[in-house]
């Protein structure tokens, strides 16, 4: 049933509990992981151009980390692993990414939160990734 288990990164402790069940995917239908950071040019935008490069470049930096994480994560299980970061806005880079790669699944991690918070963050990456995804949705709820 898949054979490409997308997982977007950005390195926090929400990823490596979202690897966990991703990983735990991967074994049990012999499938790859694709590992993706998103640098979000947004960020590093708003700031002063004399700022701008520096920041680039640390956010960079960061995502190199986050998808060597998840790589070195699925070779100890000896999961394939592809990774790749892009730049943009993470919602539509991680959904272009699906389609463009062919993942049959994507898991990617949520914060629980109250009703009154959920309506105010209807602009959240998870959110936006399920609206728009043309394949399933696999959410890991990263709250303790």
């Amino acid at each position: 049933m898949y054979d490409a288990i997308l997982v977007p990164t950005d390195g926090s402790e929400g990823t490596t509990r979202t690897l966990e069940h991703a990983v735990e995917l991967a074994r049990n239908h012999d499938a790859a992981i694709h590992a993706l950071a998103v640098v979000d040019e947004r960020k590093y935008q708003a700031l002063p151009e004399e700022r701008r490069d520096e920041a680039s470049e640390t956010m960079q930096k960061r995502a190199e980390r986050a998808v060597g994480e998840v790589r070195t994560r699925a070779e100890e299980v000896d999961v394939p692993v592809t990774t790749a970061i892009r730049e943009g806005i993470p919602s539509e880079r991680i959904v272009e990414y699906a389609t463009q790669s062919g993942v049959d699944v994507i898991a990617i991690g949520t914060h629980g939160r109250s009703d009154h918070e959920r309506y105010a963050r209807l602009g959240s990456v998870t959110q936006r990734v399920v609206e728009n995804a043309n394949v399933p949705v696999f959410v890991v709820h990263v709250d303790d």
